[in-house]
């Protein structure tokens, strides 16, 4: 995400590489090619040209300290000056009610519908609420039936009402049913058009009034860029609503949405969309982004997801087998599912600082781990246990019902033994703590 944009701040900074002050000229020439950046990143003129002279105002007249160069002085002004247009602060989830009743709003195909399911899945698993799903776009079966697809695959029910075409009532029964059936959160996904019409406003106005949520957010599709926030204003006239989720940020996004939303309709950023899968769902925080788009990772997002994967009791299971020699490829397969819930690859990398500069150009493909899968599965229960006993027949075996080459088993083979002999060696002091880590990061 945003990687466009990033490269283009990276050129702009680097211009006070090597100078030995901040002044009026060199911040001139650095705020010139910030803007250009973030014009080209679809960021409205206005709030372009106001974020860089609140940057020129911050920088000018500053003492740069003898242990810090004005390029790195300029990247803080410019990370904190991010932050703020974005947010400034994280923006929590309103609760409260019984039950809490969540009205989701946006165009058609800004994710709307696949996002409730997200939304209700992270309520589930991080908020342990029982949350109802409703189903309230009754002029697109599809939405109805993708919907109640998605409930059943979060083990989530779903309240819909076949031939039913009044979407207020819906939403009314729906609140009816959940308090009748212990549900303590009831997501509204409504209708969305191609585009803001007054027929949807007014329908979406009138479910609001009658059902009273206490959180209405507007979802829009982050790679929409102005267009995103010039929709958000109208719904905003409209609803008033709490916040915003932007989806879709793994795809190819240039950021103006993210960077201009909260400038025009005062409204923070609550959740992000990364990827497909029903856990691709983030707080936003806005900090963490700005952090993202200057190129310095987010490594505390990416020890949060990791610990959302860490099972201490496998961990020790784990412990006891690699110190017993005993770590095989069914304990290497539960690790490769253990990243891969982490999110996308693209997405992981962009938390590691540097790592995005670094990789630049490489295609990380999301199914990396695909071809490595496909040779552990086509190995038998005891050469998985056992990998010294795969010899060369064997290896030709597993590399022909993996549809792949000798060379890749073999290669697959040598990293597996260099692994193990890595955590064999951390069994000592280092591995102790590294656990000790871990536990005490959760």
């Amino acid at each position: 995400m945003f990687n466009n944009l990033s490269d283009k701040l990276d050129k702009a900074l680097h211009v006070l590489k090597g100078h030995g002050s901040i002044t009026e000229v060199n911040v001139a020439e650095t705020l010139k090619e910030v803007r250009r950046a973030l014009l080209d990143a679809d960021v409205n003129f206005k709030i372009a040209k106001d974020f860089t002279n609140r940057v020129k105002e911050k920088a000018l007249g500053q003492n740069v300290l003898t242990t810090l160069q004005p390029g790195q002085l300029m990247v803080k002004i410019v990370k904190d000056e991010l932050t703020e247009l974005m947010g400034g602060d994280a923006a929590g989830i309103n609760l409260s009610g019984t039950p809490t009743v969540i009205l989701m709003s946006g165009l058609q195909g800004s994710g709307k519908t696949t996002f409730s399911g997200k939304l209700a899945n992270y309520l589930k698993n991080k908020k342990t609420k029982k949350p109802l799903l409703v189903a309230c776009d009754v002029y697109r079966p599809a939405a109805i039936n993708q919907l109640h697809v998605v409930g059943e695959q979060i083990g989530v029910e779903v309240y819909s009402e076949e031939g039913n075409q009044d979407p207020v009532a819906i939403a009314t029964n729906a609140i009816k049913h959940a308090k009748q059936n212990g549900h303590n959160v009831v997501i509204v996904d409504t209708a969305g058009r191609l585009a803001v019409d007054e027929e949807m406003m007014t329908e979406i106005a009138n479910i609001h009034k009658a059902i009273e949520p206490q959180e209405t957010l507007f979802v829009v599709d982050s790679m929409t860029g102005q267009d995103a926030v010039n929709t958000a204003k109208a719904f905003n006239d409209r609803l008033d609503f709490e916040g915003v989720i932007l989806t879709k940020l793994d795809g190819d996004t240039r950021g103006g949405a993210a960077l201009s939303i909260k400038s025009v309709v005062n409204k923070p950023i609550k959740f992000i969309g990364t990827g497909e899968k029903m856990e691709a769902i983030d707080v936003f925080y806005p900090s963490r982004m700005a952090d993202r788009i200057l190129g310095m990772g987010d490594v505390v997002s990416l020890v949060e997801r990791a610990q959302e994967q860490f099972d201490e009791e496998e961990a020790r299971k784990l412990q006891k087998k690699i110190a017993k020699n005993q770590f095989g490829f069914d304990d290497f397969l539960k690790q490769i599912q253990q990243v891969k819930k982490m999110g996308n690859m693209k997405d992981l990398m962009g938390m590691i600082p540097g790592a995005s500069k670094a990789m630049k150009g490489v295609d990380i493909d999301d199914d990396a781990f695909k071809h490595v899968e496909a040779i552990i599965h086509s190995m038998t229960p005891g050469e998985r246990t056992n990998p010294s006993s795969i010899n060369a027949s064997r290896k030709k075996r597993i590399a022909k019902g993996a549809g792949r080459s000798v060379q890749e088993v073999n290669q697959l083979l040598k990293q597996f033994n260099q692994m193990s002999k890595m955590m064999k060696m951390m069994q000592g002091g280092g591995g102790r703590k590294m656990m000790q880590m871990m536990k005490n990061m959760r």
